[in-house]
């Protein structure tokens, strides 16, 4: 079938190919993305959606890890992977007449991967050094501990790394069960975006997946509930205060997503006309930087707010931030205002579709999550219709001050 010019078409043995087609490049971006993620582990396999991603890389029933990195990088194109929470997905970028030997290499690294015990022993130590850094870094630290403070005990709250301790302790067989445990074809896409035409898509999807067995393990993800406002200050060897600030969230598939996503682009998105940016950085010179940010999961949201700055401007940080918060509860934005930040984050949504990766990308996980893809006009005009009421009521229940966390590191000095 067809919809919105996504061409979409399910093989046999339940993997759902999803195709856009873009006749004026000569790249095509492809990949593999798998309802699986973080929160779908157990407590003694923390660690293990991420550390699967990076053993698909270390050899198939066929393919030494050499051969695997060296097979795309040959031809000038990249291969890679992510895993977040929900989502592991490995994904290619080349020149168009490279792209059957992509989804071959694609498919060999996702569904025949051995996790050779060497390998694992090996890529124990890459994983344990990815965990120093980014606990080395207190922006990347702070958030990582912001989401076990607003889902504490939870899934969600877990460090998609997992711990020294889980990471330490894996084996070959830990990871064939985990497959085992979650492989379910209909819980995983092909997305395709190229100037390729549908029919080839199809053909060469057909060639290299059709004799996949047909895979349904079912796993139910625990559901979060029962959130509760909690405020921390903890002493780090660091240099500068940091400070996060936000709450639970609308998920995925709320109504309210949409209005509070431009609620949030306006407070502190990545246009350095933010109000936040504005007050913070232009007018009083206490941070470099300011963002605010809203990450949806299928049953869940996080909202959160993050700056760093000096330990003596904290205070004052905090308040400013308060005072920009209390201006979108209580005064209505003027008609002009409305109009600018509406266009503003269409402008961005528009920019956004223009990367093709990112595209490829987004198609794959709205198909999951959503089960359709929403046309950029549509979303147009949902953000058109808005009203200032409307985001003011979504800011009087996001931002109350009774539901606000706050994590801060302060130097220990």
């Amino acid at each position: 079938m067809t919809m919105n010019d996504y061409d979409i078409h399910t093989l046999p043995n339940g993997i759902r190919v999803i195709h856009k087609q873009v006749t004026n490049t000569k790249i095509s971006h492809c990949g593999f993305i798998l309802d699986i993620g973080s929160r779908d582990e157990q407590p003694h396999q923390l660690g293990m959606a991420h550390f699967w991603e990076h053993l698909a890389f270390k050899g198939t029933e066929k393919r030494k890890a050499y051969h695997i990195l060296t097979r795309l990088d040959a031809v000038g194109g990249d291969l890679n992977a992510y895993t977040t929470k929900e989502k592991i997905c490995f994904h290619a970028s080349v020149l168009q007449e490279h792209f059957e030997k992509a989804l071959d290499l694609l498919t060999d690294i996702t569904f025949h991967s051995i996790f050779p015990e060497k390998e694992i022993q090996k890529e124990k130590g890459v994983i344990l050094e990815e965990m120093s850094m980014y606990l080395d870094d207190p922006a990347d630290a702070i958030a990582d501990h912001f989401d076990e403070i607003i889902y504490p005990n939870h899934p969600l709250g877990m460090n998609i790394l997992g711990t020294n301790v889980s990471v330490s302790g894996f084996n070959r067989q830990n990871f064939l069960e985990f497959v085992q445990e979650h492989q379910n074809n209909e819980r995983i896409i092909f997305s395709s975006v190229s100037a390729l035409p549908l029919a080839k898509v199809i053909h060469l999807a057909e060639k290299y997946l059709m004799d996949l067995p047909k895979k349904s393990a079912q796993y139910n993800r625990q559901k979060f509930e029962g959130f509760k406002k909690q405020e921390l200050t903890l002493y780090k060897p660091i240099t500068q205060a940091h400070c996060i600030i936000g709450t639970e969230s609308y998920p995925l598939s709320d109504d309210k997503r949409l209005p509070f996503g431009v609620l949030v682009n306006l407070l502190g998105g990545s246009g350095m006309n933010s109000r936040l940016n504005m007050t913070l950085r232009e007018k009083y010179g206490l941070v470099y930087g300011i963002e605010a940010n809203y990450h949806t999961f299928t049953d869940s949201g996080i909202f959160s707010i993050y700056f760093a700055t000096d330990k003596s401007n904290l205070e004052k940080c905090n308040m400013l931030v308060m005072k920009e918060l209390s201006k979108l509860k209580n005064e209505p934005l003027g008609t002009l205002q409305l109009h600018r930040a509406k266009q503003q984050i269409m402008g961005q949504l528009a920019m956004s579709e223009e990367s093709n990766l990112s595209l490829m990308l987004m198609l794959g996980k709205s198909m999951l999550d959503l089960g359709k893809i929403d046309a950029l006009n549509t979303i147009f005009e949902e953000i058109e219709a808005l009203s200032a009421s409307q985001l003011m009521d979504i800011a009087n229940e996001m931002f109350a001050e009774d539901r606000l966390s706050k994590l801060v590191y302060l130097p220990e000095n």
